[in-house]
């Protein structure tokens, strides 16, 4: 157990340069806890704080709070999942570069996950419906996410993986395209219920994009 929470502190040491760098540039960064409790074999409830910023930290872009209720089936491979999510925006005001507005928004959304296991590499599909009431504004809009998991050596203590994933985002207004987001990066396996994970995402609308350098905490208990 010390040794892995000593490759721990070393990705979280690593990382460190890259974020004081990121301060200066509009390159952001986004800290990420997911968690999930189970309840029994089939019932579980899940958890996730996002704090997300506009450089590495300390200049809020959004904070987002979700929670919900899930049902397992088909041998743990599928999830239904009826959910609630609490959205704090931060957004400059156009033309000003220390002016902010504060956007509240309250989010229920339904998702159907799904996974599999093609050898070593797993693979989780996910499908996510969300009703937006953002302020006096109500919107709907279709999420689809593709993940997957490669582990470095088919060893049975090997604890680091990489990861990767592709999620995009469409209304159901006219403007259907609402953005895309792809990630890759690294991960590591405290145990069977712990994992740290760190990379790159650059997520684009439909005349700009983004990058963000972001850090998950994965917790099952």
């Amino acid at each position: 157990m010390k040794k892995k929470i000593s490759m721990a502190v070393l990705m979280v040491t690593l990382i460190l340069p890259i974020l004081s760098q990121s301060q200066e540039s509009d390159f952001g960064n986004w800290l990420i806890y997911i968690g999930n409790k189970k309840l029994n074999n089939n019932w579980n409830i899940h958890n996730e704080i996002q704090y997300r910023n506009y450089n590495a930290i300390g200049d809020l872009e959004q904070l987002l709070l979700r929670t919900g209720l899930g049902y397992t089936f088909n041998d743990s491979k599928n999830n239904l999942l009826l959910g609630y999510g609490y959205i704090l925006s931060k957004n400059y005001t156009e033309g000003a570069s220390d002016d902010k507005t504060s956007v509240n928004e309250h989010r229920i959304f339904q998702q159907f996950t799904s996974g599999q296991t093609v050898g070593s590499v797993k693979l989780n599909h996910r499908y996510r419906f969300e009703q937006r009431f953002v302020e006096d504004d109500f919107k709907m809009r279709f999420r689809y996410f593709l993940a997957l998991n490669v582990p470095f050596t088919n060893k049975e203590d090997n604890a680091f993986y990489a990861s990767a994933y592709n999620e995009v985002f469409l209304n159901t207004e006219t403007s259907v395209f609402d953005r895309n987001r792809v990630y890759a990066g690294i991960g590591y396996n405290l145990n069977s219920n712990i994992r740290l994970e760190a990379g790159y995402m650059n997520q684009f609308f439909e005349t700009n994009g983004r990058d963000q350098f972001n850090i998950f905490t994965y917790v099952n208990f």
